[in-house]
């Protein structure tokens, strides 16, 4: 926003302690700005809101805070959105609870991309993670930028399977933007801000409060067209999510898994609340209807014949009996890496399966 006074003023309406999101859009409402919120003073703002409410706005002092956000937003690559601003994402206009202001590293655009939120456990599965990433990725390259919440787990392997595709993705982080947490996922955070966006609603500073996590979930929800449950326990913030997503209109899918495991019960009862099972990333882009863009010149169909007829390879080096990893190489002539580049988007596909014991078998 260009006009530097009246970001202050958003600023000064959105740092008064203990004033929630409901009673500052009831004064936008009837006053139609901030800078008129202010200037109407106490009797016309407690005919709006509770009178006590209204003097603390109006006594709270925030001065050092209000210019420290905005020389922070001064700074390259950081930017204040508001309800009024141009870049504000437009998908959270339509959810609940729309923050009234943005604190954005990276690129502002792209929190205007179509997006699909991936979200589960902390404590997730090496399958969960795998099943996460490759989701994240095949998304990803469908043209769909992901958001999540930069948490261990599923969150960073959403990212980072994000992250390897022109689409990027986003973080809806539950601290200030000037802080990142779990400090494990700093590089990633990095990563993402050159690549996407790292976003937040609160203000400069703030710590990891467990608290704050679920307001950051009603976010994530309201950016992503749906949102993906990959790993969930009965008890879990991404259940959270994927309720806030249905609430406001979107659609919710999720994984399936064994009926032993904890983390698939968070799942199971998505699904018989009518969450959409998803077994590959066709359901989604079924669901949602998404046409993933078309690839550009012949070099990119080439890529693609040059893709399928190494999977037949691989395919004919399994054979029809359960194979290791090393054993594979030896019989394809790929690297290791290689392999596993491919392995992973074949088992989605249901081409091949991952046993015990980094076993692979060719499945008919």
């Amino acid at each position: 926003m260009s006009d530097r006074g009246e970001l202050a003023s958003w600023l000064r309406l959105t740092l008064a302690p203990e004033i929630g999101n409901a009673a500052r859009r009831a004064l936008l409402k009837a006053f139609g700005s901030p800078p008129a919120v202010f200037d109407a003073g106490l009797p016309a703002l407690g005919a709006v809101v509770d009178p006590a409410l209204a003097e603390r706005l109006l006594r709270h002092e925030c001065q050092a805070d209000i210019d420290a956000a905005l020389d922070w937003a001064d700074q390259p690559g950081n930017h204040l959105l508001t309800l009024a601003d141009a870049a504000y994402p437009c998908s959270l206009l339509s959810s609940d609870d729309p923050p009234l202001l943005l604190y954005a590293k990276g690129n502002a655009a792209a929190l205007n991309r179509p997006m699909l939120a991936v979200v589960g456990s902390r404590n997730a599965t090496a399958q969960g993670l795998r099943d996460a990433e490759a989701f994240a990725r095949a998304l990803g390259e469908a043209g769909l930028t992901i958001v999540s919440g930069l948490a261990l787990g599923i969150d960073a392997a959403a990212h980072r399977g994000a992250l390897a595709t022109a689409a990027g993705t986003v973080a809806v982080i539950g601290t200030g933007a000037d802080r990142l947490y779990p400090a494990r996922n700093e590089a990633l955070a990095r990563e993402i801000a050159d690549k996407g966006a790292v976003v937040s609603e609160f203000p400069l500073g703030t710590p990891a409060l467990a608290t704050n996590f679920p307001r950051r979930n009603r976010i994530i929800a309201g950016l992503g067209l749906g949102c993906l449950v990959v790993e969930a326990a009965l008890r879990s913030g991404s259940l959270i999510t994927a309720r806030l997503a249905a609430e406001s209109g979107r659609e919710v899918f999720a994984i399936p898994g064994s009926i032993h495991s904890p983390l698939s019960r968070g799942c199971h009862q998505l699904i018989r609340q009518g969450a959409k099972l998803v077994e590959s990333v066709a359901d989604i882009l079924e669901e949602l209807r998404w046409e993933a863009p078309s690839p550009a010149g012949g070099g990119s169909r080439d890529a693609n014949v040059e893709s399928s007829g190494s999977e037949e390879r691989v395919l004919a080096s399994l054979g029809h009996a359960p194979c290791a990893l090393d054993t594979l190489a030896a019989r394809s002539g790929l690297t290791p890496a290689d392999l596993l580049a491919m392995l992973l988007p074949m088992e989605l596909a249901g081409r091949v399966a991952q046993l015990p014991g980094g076993l692979y078998q060719r499945l008919h």
